[in-house]
């Protein structure tokens, strides 16, 4: 199985260690994803406050190369997936000129609907050779990834299971809780740190009140702000995993703690409490 992938921006920086889970996991799974080349920014986060014609054509360059491919595209970060979604429909609309040739008609993938496919969840069930037996998780969704729901096609925005299948395959106690989706101020901690503080503070403790060990993300800059805040704390900590750092600790037998090396919460601790690393 092929299909093209669009990295986006934080996987080259801050969330690479997201790139090499994501790459070790699809791999194991016997999927080719093809890197769409020359990629380039979606414009995320800022190019739609600032110019609506630059929203819709930045990823409509991404989309037309990925068109050219013949390939259909799954992205790993919340954000880009959005903007590609939005991009398509602008451009079904012809509302503005775009310097490539694109149509708008291929699929693009939120990289956790696409692996929370039936078909998928088996296959990675498969794969499964230590069971993250044990380790409690809330699954934790952010708003761009299921809002609005015209443009992610996402029906169950308000209770998304895409994360929880997936975890729950691994081997994971996934928690329900009513913070999944709920806004963690994205990049307002730039101009407003204390309103951006408090409300990542409040989704780490709801978390913590549900009984959550752990918090599972798929977007970078959510994982950030979850991550990074608790960094000077002396009291109790809840790494903040991607998805796919669990699917890959959950498909090897002898898991590295190499691999979380770029969190500021440090989930080794917590890992070899429960016999997976």
């Amino acid at each position: 199985m092929r299909i093209s992938f669009y990295p986006g921006c934080s996987l080259e920086g801050m969330a690479k260690d997201y790139f090499h889970a994501i790459d070790a996991v699809f791999e194991a799974m016997d999927i080719d994803l093809v890197e769409i080349e020359d990629w380039s920014c979606c414009g995320a986060t800022a190019a739609h406050s600032l110019s609506e014609a630059m929203s819709v054509i930045l990823p409509a360059r991404n989309l037309a190369a990925a068109e050219k491919m013949g390939l259909d595209i799954v992205a790993p970060c919340a954000n880009c997936f959005n903007r590609l979604r939005f991009s398509q429909q602008i451009i079904k609309k012809k509302v503005f000129d775009i310097p490539w040739h694109v149509t708008g008609d291929i699929q693009v993938h939120d990289m956790t609907r696409f692996l929370a496919e039936s078909s998928m969840i088996k296959s990675i069930k498969k794969r499964v050779l230590k069971p993250l037996t044990g380790l409690k998780v809330v699954c934790y969704y952010g708003c761009q990834m299921v809002r609005p729901p015209k443009i992610t096609g996402y029906t169950d925005y308000e209770n998304p299971q895409t994360l929880d299948r997936i975890a729950a395959a691994a081997g994971a106690e996934v928690i329900d809780w009513s913070y999944k989706s709920t806004c963690c101020g994205a990049s307002i901690g730039i101009g407003r740190k204390d309103i951006g503080e408090s409300l990542t503070m409040r989704i780490l403790q709801k978390a913590q009140q549900a009984g959550a060990e752990a918090i599972v993300v798929s977007c970078p800059l959510c994982q950030s702000n979850l991550d990074i805040i608790q960094k000077d704390r002396s009291d109790r900590r809840t790494p903040v995993f991607y998805f796919a750092e669990l699917l890959r600790l959950s498909f090897i037998a002898h898991g590295d703690p190499k691999w979380f090396k770029m969190h500021f919460t440090d989930p080794v601790p917590l890992l070899k409490a429960k016999g997976l690393l």
